[in-house]
């Protein structure tokens, strides 16, 4: 693993929010760790998450002009799926309408699948964690806008 791959990890783990990151590869292990990350609950967050990876305009427009989006959080620590089964679609993508209660993703945590639902309806405006990525308790997940 060269120092590039390494950077790369860190700007995932500044990136999606995360508080630890353990890769193996070839027989070396690295791990990176944040003592402190910011809250997932915090006001700000719901705003400044799309604003990481996303194109210099999104970042450019005003933070009130997303103030009004919802976000889905995971419930736990886990890995995140988009679909019931590698070979099935997506539960949800950008620009689909979900309903109260309506089965967004699964979070499995020590091998249980749990199906995350939404509490609210809305449209998908952004989904925030790639397949199969570990995620933390309260990272957002989506963003809706009501």
């Amino acid at each position: 693993m060269n120092q590039r791959e390494i950077r790369r990890l860190a700007e995932l783990l500044r990136e999606y929010g995360l508080t630890e990151i353990e890769v193996e590869h070839e027989g070396v292990r690295v791990r990176l760790r944040r003592d402190h990350a910011p809250s997932a609950s915090s006001p700000g967050m719901a705003a400044a998450a799309p604003a990481v990876g996303a194109a210099s305009t999104v970042a450019a427009e005003p933070a009130a002009s997303q103030a009004h989006l919802l976000t889905i959080e995971a419930p736990m620590v886990g890995t995140f799926y988009r679909a019931p089964s590698p070979d099935a679609q997506p539960f949800v993508r950008e620009g689909d309408r979900v309903k109260k209660g309506q089965v967004v993703c699964i979070v499995e945590a020590m091998k249980l699948m749990n199906e995350i639902e939404s509490k609210v309806a809305g449209r998908v405006v952004k989904v925030l964690v790639e397949n199969a990525q570990p995620v933390e308790y309260g990272q957002p997940l989506f963003l809706l806008e009501p």
